[in-house]
């Protein structure tokens, strides 16, 4: 029987195509990977690449400058260790592993080594608040191996040194979700991380933050997370993650991350760090829904690849990667979302499960 390719062209959305491409084990051919100047696949994707032949078997990838051609084989998940590329942090790479890790053949216990903090992905204190709650509510109790991330060490841009450990057991079905009222927020709280710097910038961070949260509402509390030796990695820096917490349970978060040593940005100001990472955070809330920005796109895997029931789950402003990662869905999944659109730019997202079954997940 003849196997056809899913086919698209460029370089965004690579993740994503990699994640739905496993799942449904549809094979996929990339054209015109940044054709313009031949570059082709950087060396972070190539890392994620590397990573997802690990966690899995049989799995074919085929490279050539501008092309890239997925043929994806069985998720099996397991004890692994890996080095990410300093060029983005453990976070792109975690991303994938969190869609992944439920439908594996064995719980996932995945070391991960690199950068731990960087301005471009979300920090991994704002996934361990956040997404792991969400990823609960789907998988609900699950015996044998915790859901957990525990970060080993810390690693700063430009040369890394972090290392955290990612445990995820493994289930046969996701359970639907409704997700409708977002509630009021309760409480806020946020670690307050210093690397190779003086501790002295973490209380500056906190003093600042905490000073502009307190306005609001009582119950603030950041940790302040010095790290010394191994533990701080290769590289100087500092930052700053918040999660606020709704009386629904819902978790919303934002962050904010010193310009790494050496950069064209020179020195950052611990003081103007906490206004960024705060001021994020309040945007956050003025968005609304139950799922902050950073998880729509995972929220929305868990709902495709579910039972054959309806979840529902209430959404702020959908950004420009959850709208490709929709149309995505649609493509590989031929699953199409009803989204109603409520005050203050929020929708609610329904749909039907595609009935997935991880049949990999032994039954003794």
């Amino acid at each position: 029987m003849m196997v056809v390719s899913l086919r698209f062209r460029g370089s965004n959305c690579l993740r994503q195509r990699i994640i739905l491409s496993l799942l449904t084990a549809k094979s996929v051919i990339i054209d015109d990977i940044r054709s313009d100047d031949n570059e082709g696949l950087r060396e972070h994707e190539r890392s994620l690449l590397e990573l997802i032949k690990t966690i899995t078997s049989g799995t074919n990838i085929q490279i050539s400058r501008t092309r890239l051609q997925i043929n994806p084989g069985t998720i099996i998940g397991g004890e692994i260790s890996y080095n990410c590329h300093v060029e983005r942090s453990i976070s792109y790479y975690l991303e994938v592993l969190l869609c992944l890790a439920p439908f594996c053949k064995k719980p996932l216990k995945a070391t991960l080594k690199g950068v731990t903090n960087d301005q471009i992905d979300p920090d991994l204190d704002s996934i361990k608040a956040s997404s792991l709650p969400l990823l609960k509510r789907f998988m609900g109790d699950v015996e044998g191996t915790k859901l957990d991330l525990k970060i080993l060490a810390r690693g700063f841009k430009p040369e890394g040194g972090g290392s955290v450990l990612f445990t995820c057991p493994v289930v046969r079905q996701l359970q639907p979700v409704q997700l409708t009222e977002s509630g009021k927020i309760k409480r806020v709280r946020g670690v307050a991380v210093a690397a190779r710097v003086s501790p002295q910038m973490g209380n500056r961070l906190i003093d600042t933050s905490k000073g502009l949260l307190l306005r609001f509402l009582p119950d603030v509390y950041i940790y302040s997370d010095h790290t010394k030796g191994k533990t701080s990695g290769l590289s100087p820096g500092f930052s700053l993650s918040l999660s606020a917490e709704t009386t629904e349970g819902c978790i919303l978060t934002a962050g904010a991350v010193s310009n790494s040593k050496g950069s064209s940005g020179g020195p950052t100001i611990p003081e103007d760090l906490a206004k960024e990472a705060t001021y994020a955070l309040y945007e956050e809330i003025e968005r609304g829904g139950c799922v902050d920005s950073i998880n729509q796109s995972l929220a929305l895997t868990l709902m495709a690849f579910n039972q054959k029931d309806v979840s529902i789950v209430r959404f702020g402003p959908l950004t420009t990667y959850t709208i490709h990662y929709l149309r995505h869905l649609k493509e590989f999944c031929g699953l199409t979302f009803k989204l109603d659109s409520c005050d203050g730019g929020e929708v609610v997202a329904t749909c039907a499960g595609i009935g997935y079954r991880n049949l990999s997940k032994p039954t003794y």
